[in-house]
């Protein structure tokens, strides 16, 4: 076991895969020479040649166009988009194209790529560098759909994406890619930050798709969250002074409900937490599944803790990111109802 940050398990998982399959190719704005915006691409280009990685043009739907014709050809493109902001230029192929090739060729075709993009706030990005748009990929059927919260999880997730026959999108919180970060004066408590680095083996090893965590057990309440809100709903569960559970869902989509069932079964309280915006947010989905399957166990109404109904604010950051007293009100009122 080695002690990685997010962005160095990130890169270890490339390693692996391009050493151990020579199918795997490598791409993206800057993510050759260079070595990615935030360096998870870098040093392969110079170990494994520019036909395994290279550079391209500034065109998402260029990227994925191409990554999706390489897939059917037997090829496993991990392709970066720089931002998760920007890969709406590229919706229409993802949707359209790579999520549904299985299903038009009756399966004589799949589509084995990999998007990694980074999502989230919490770098001072504003509106066009922070957002979180997993709820839009969760919906189109044919795709799988992830969001990791730490390193281990980060690398091994990510080699389970690109063994995968069908298309993923690989979400990654760039708050949490360099370990602890000092955070803004003006932002509550950020104690929570102590969580981003990680043992992480740096030989080859995945983790099964779908499959959630439970972080932390505890009996008085569940809080279903992913991404950076862990770490959020982690320090929030140790101020409330209560025993919280704490479920890191890692897969949106195919969603782990037998773990957050039985969960929410035991404690009979529950709280989703993310930082996306509220409405039409992945939250909507957890909570109707929830009160589906757990009604008669529930003591209390479900609530949700998530980003303001707004763009991502530049000036206001700390205002609009779900941070630790807001959880911790949440877990007061869902105790008190």
């Amino acid at each position: 076991m080695t002690q990685m940050n997010m962005i160095q398990a990130i890169n270890s998982a490339h390693e692996n895969l391009l050493e151990r399959d020579k199918s795997v190719v490598v791409f993206g704005e800057d993510a050759g020479y260079f070595g990615g915006v935030f360096n998870a691409t870098e040093g392969l280009q110079e170990k494994f040649g520019k036909q395994r990685c290279f550079d391209t043009p500034i065109s998402e739907g260029g990227i994925i166009g191409a990554a999706i014709g390489m897939a059917v050809n037997g090829l496993k493109p991990l392709v970066e988009i720089q931002f998760s902001d920007y890969i709406y230029p590229g919706f229409d192929q993802i949707v359209s194209e790579a999520a549904r090739i299985r299903y038009r060729s009756a399966a004589d075709f799949t589509v084995p790529l990999t998007i990694r993009t980074p999502c989230g706030g919490g770098i001072r990005g504003g509106q066009t560098h922070s957002q979180s748009p997993e709820a839009i990929f969760t919906h189109v059927s044919g795709l799988k759909t992830i969001m990791v919260s730490n390193p281990y999880d980060a690398k091994g997730l990510l080699i389970a994406a690109v063994e995968d026959p069908d298309p993923v999108i690989f979400f990654e919180p760039k708050r949490l890619y360099n370990g602890p970060f000092s955070g803004d004066p003006a932002a509550p408590s950020q104690s929570w930050e102590n969580h981003e680095f990680g043992d992480v083996p740096e030989k080859y090893y995945s983790l099964p798709l779908g499959k959630a965590r439970v972080v932390k057990e505890g009996a008085d309440l569940s809080i279903i969250t992913y991404g950076t809100m862990v770490h959020v709903s982690l320090a929030a569960a140790e101020k409330s002074g209560l025993d919280v559970e704490v479920i890191d869902l890692r897969t949106l989509s195919p969603i782990d409900l037998e773990t957050i069932t039985a969960s929410v079964q035991k404690t009979g309280r529950c709280l989703v937490v993310h930082e996306a915006t509220f409405t039409g947010g992945y939250g909507g989905e957890i909570l109707s599944l929830i009160q589906e399957n757990c009604f008669y166990n529930l003591e209390a109404p479900i609530r949700r803790v998530a980003g303001w109904d707004i763009p991502y604010p530049h000036a206001f950051e700390w205002e609009y990111f779900p941070g630790l007293d807001r959880v911790v009100r949440a877990i007061n009122i869902v105790m008190e109802g």
